[in-house]
């Protein structure tokens, strides 16, 4: 039987992160892009305000609604993975200790001893074990569709919401400077988060998001001003 879930594991909440960051970098971008496009075609606030916020809405149930979907992909595939090394461990138990042992050995470890380690840790935790070497599954550990749809959504309206508080917070000629302000702040914290949760380049990804934010903004008010 699988063993109860007590914690979860570092890949479970860099998922539910990362669903966070990509939601709110989304959130961002939809709908200052909505507010530029429609803010180029109307002066009405009201109307640019509707357009934003029901871009904002939309924007989170739909990052949420894929990533739930994306997700429970990922997890009915592990739990697959898993009844069908179930079954491998009762019809092919050779075929699995050759997985084993051609694991370790691939990592420097002689055949001798892989096989030494392949025989104890399959006679301890066969499933655990061919699950970890296979597929780098930890057994009851699956991916939340929950908590990355969650996270999600409120990343996504968190996200959107910079620009359109600050449209609606600053008025005069000042208002879609600060709002390209506010823009450009946000997306650099979102680049920074994804660079340090991932660890890459941190400088690259904030300076390629202001850059993405920025084209995204000409692009919509463009548009506005073409219709």
């Amino acid at each position: 039987m699988e063993k109860v879930k007590k914690h979860e594991t570092m890949d479970e909440r860099l998922n539910a992160i990362r669903a966070g960051v990509l939601g709110s970098n989304d959130g961002i971008l939809t709908v200052v892009g909505v507010l530029f496009s429609v803010a180029a075609a109307t002066t009405n606030q009201f109307a640019i305000f509707i357009a934003g916020l029901a871009d904002l809405v939309s924007c989170a149930l739909s990052m949420a609604s894929g990533e739930y979907a994306s997700v429970s992909s990922q997890s009915d595939s592990e739990k697959v993975a898993v009844e069908t090394e179930k079954e491998l461990l009762k019809t092919d138990m050779p075929g699995q200790h050759r997985c084993v042992r051609d694991f370790y050995m691939e990592r420097g470890v002689s055949e001798k001893t892989a096989s030494a380690i392949a025989d104890e840790l399959l006679q301890k935790k066969p499933l655990e074990t061919v699950l970890s070497v296979k597929y780098d599954i930890t057994l009851g550990h699956y991916m939340s569709p929950w908590s990355a749809a969650w996270s999600s959504l409120f990343s996504a309206a968190l996200g959107g919401a910079f620009p359109l508080l600050t449209l609606l917070i600053v008025s005069g000629k000042y208002q879609f400077v600060a709002t390209i302000a506010a823009t450009v702040v946000a997306v650099a914290l979102t680049g920074f988060l994804s660079a340090k949760i991932s660890n890459g380049l941190v400088k690259r990804a904030v300076i390629r998001n202001i850059i993405i934010g920025l084209i995204t903004i000409a692009i919509h008010f463009g548009i506005g001003k073409i219709f």
